[in-house]
């Protein structure tokens, strides 16, 4: 008897759970090597686990650059999907494997803990048993305690500053000044000039980059306060009783009326991940980050 194979079954390419990470990984670091560096794969086999993929689907997923690679519209729709399936199999494998169930998480008080509800929320309802902990503060403060130990990830605005961290980029923001009866941006250095300041803490990155452009503009200060609950500073800046720094991403959020850019080499700030060099996250942590890719 004669067996008789099918040819179209000869070029089926079965894609594995490492292909799809690979995917993901080239895909959020547009890069194919720093992917191949970061799982520990030659260069040459990322390249073929991408090249697979993309025969597997007959559609080019990449765009190939001088530095980098960038995903097609196709190649995007892939990687959502992708993302929602490696979400899937963590979860089992949580699940089966009965990994720690914990997380330990922190966050700018500006940014707040609401931000991150929906995806608790959802965590919780797939690990009832999970616990969570999570400290709020200034960016500096936050960076010790991940430092320390006491923290596994944290999100915060800032700037890469500490050379014992890892800090993955999420985002780009813009700095501004707030406070009341703001003039053009043109004339700052002249609303500044005797203004009092609101801080929330000397460590977090508004404090920092206020203080170096009265510095810089040789600019005098009126009294200082420290106000540990954000909103309410916030809301005194906007009564006339001094002034501070915010990102304008959180604008819409605190319904603030009266704000000032501020020149360009002062402006621009960063939402980065942040944890050890040496700390591997776990499925949940994984998750956890993924939920908030949107961010």
């Amino acid at each position: 008897m004669q067996c008789v194979w099918d040819k179209s079954e000869q070029n089926v390419m079965n894609i594995d759970i490492n292909d799809i990470k690979s995917f993901i990984t080239v895909a959020e670091l547009k890069s194919i090597s720093g992917s191949a560096h970061k799982l520990n794969y030659l260069q040459s086999n990322m390249t073929a686990k991408v090249k697979k993929i993309e025969n597997h689907y007959k559609r080019q997923l990449f765009i190939r650059k001088p530095k980098g690679v960038e995903l097609t519209d196709v190649g995007l729709h892939v990687y959502n999907q992708y993302k929602k399936m490696l979400f899937t199999w963590e979860e089992t494998e949580n699940k089966i494997n009965q990994q720690a169930m914990s997380l330990r998480f922190g966050t700018n008080t500006s940014l707040g803990g609401m931000r991150f509800y929906s995806s608790f929320n959802q965590l919780y309802s797939t690990y009832p048993e999970l616990s969570i902990s999570m400290k709020t503060g200034a960016t500096g403060f936050i960076e010790d305690e991940i430092l320390q130990g006491h923290l596994d990830l944290a999100y915060v605005l800032g700037h890469p500053d500490q050379k014992n961290l890892q800090y993955i980029h999420k985002a780009d923001d813009e700095l501004v000044i707030i406070g009341k009866n703001m003039l053009n941006a043109d004339q700052l250095p002249a609303y500044l000039n005797h203004q009092n300041i609101l801080y929330a803490s000397d460590q977090c990155c508004y404090a920092t980059t206020l203080n170096q452009i009265f510095s810089d503009y040789q600019l005098t200060k009126g009294e200082i306060t420290h106000i540990y609950d954000h909103e309410a500073l916030i809301h005194f800046t906007q009564l006339g009783m001094g002034v501070s720094m915010i990102a304008k991403s959180l604008i819409e959020k605190f319904k603030i009326q009266h704000y000032m850019e501020v020149p360009e080499q002062y402006r621009k700030i960063g939402l980065y991940l942040i944890t050890r060099p040496d700390h591997v996250f776990t499925a949940i942590e994984k998750q956890f980050i993924g939920l908030n890719d949107a961010l």
